[in-house]
């Protein structure tokens, strides 16, 4: 039987991201990523806000990439998959903790901070493990419409963008 095991967050950096390289020269970034969750309370009809933290690490050039652009506060789209590992203190007691391992990332808000064009609105790049970008793209919501076309090819009104 097959099985998956993929995890999807969208959430905010709680702190500037970790860059350190192994001895062979690789990449490993960590990060604080939080999700909040808001309900309301049916007993008292109070808004209940509850904010889970999660460990994530990026590897390779995705590490690389998230060390350059993340940074505390920004939103960031993240795809991976759960990873247990276990290890032991100083004391020798043994120790589990459970990170994201990811395999994607989507810089989410404004651009500022980002060392392009400041000021603009709509998000920055797509990043995964498999194709990593040099630099952040313009998400397809913030192009601009292409303009209306008075030939009816219907070629004229496709972006330029291939999808793959």
């Amino acid at each position: 039987m097959a099985s998956i095991n993929k995890v999807i967050l969208i959430g905010n950096l709680g702190r500037d991201p970790e860059v350190r390289y192994t001895p062979n020269g690789a990449a490993i970034c960590n990060v604080s990523l939080a999700t909040t969750r808001n309900w309301k309370d049916k007993n008292s009809g109070e808004k209940v806000e509850e904010t889970e933290w999660h460990r994530v690490v990026f590897y390779d050039r995705l590490a690389e990439i998230a060390g350059e652009y993340l940074k505390k506060g920004r939103p960031v789209y993240v795809e991976g998959r759960l990873k247990t590992r276990k290890w032991a203190d100083k004391d020798g007691i043994e120790k589990f903790t459970t990170e994201i391992i990811a395999s994607e990332m989507q810089l989410l808000g404004g651009r500022e901070g980002m060392g392009g064009p400041g000021g603009e609105e709509g998000g920055g790049g797509g990043y995964s493990r498999q194709a990593p970008a040099a630099r952040p793209a313009a998400p397809a919501a913030a192009r601009p419409a292409p303009a209306p076309s008075k030939a009816s090819s219907g070629f004229d009104d496709m972006d330029d963008d291939i999808p793959f």
